[in-house]
């Protein structure tokens, strides 16, 4: 039987350097080395983008969601190769076959589900999903650059 991790919020900030208003998972669990996991985000209104986005109705910008998976993901390689508080930065290279379902509302649970398509370097790429209560609200394949200042993955 395989045990999963997971990474609470002091472990996700050890391993990202991304802080308010733009660390965009609460947790990361399920954790499957660096095959699988699933991320948390609880959206409320008191994220600034709400301000904007749109006065009156709402509405999680999507981008911010295909951040948070990326995130998600980030969290997910930076547990398994124990890289906390490695000064770890992450660059996105390319989105692809992003795809916007539901919309996205203070209130919701956002899960967002990520797999490695591949992996092993500096480069990984992976395919996402975000949902709330089941139904999808983004999903997008994804390749971003991992950089350690002093130490490769």
């Amino acid at each position: 039987m395989t045990i999963l991790a997971t990474a609470d919020i002091q472990s996700i900030q050890s391993l990202l350097p991304h802080r308010y208003p733009f660390l965009l998972v609460d947790r990361v669990e399920d954790i499957d080395g660096v095959k699988t996991a699933r991320g948390i985000k609880n959206v409320t209104m008191n994220e600034p983008h709400f301000q904007g986005h749109f006065p009156g109705t709402p509405i999680m910008p999507g981008v911010t969601i295909i951040e948070a998976l990326a995130q998600t993901a980030a969290v997910m390689v930076g547990t398994t190769h124990k890289l906390h508080n490695k000064n770890m930065l992450i660059y996105f290279m390319s989105i692809d076959k992003c795809k916007f379902r539901r919309k996205v509302v203070p209130g919701d649970v956002l899960n967002l589900h990520v797999e490695t398509l591949r992996g092993g370097s500096k480069i990984w790429k992976f395919k996402g999903s975000a949902d709330v209560n089941g139904q999808m609200a983004a999903e997008a394949e994804f390749t971003a650059m991992m950089d350690l200042s002093e130490q490769s993955i």
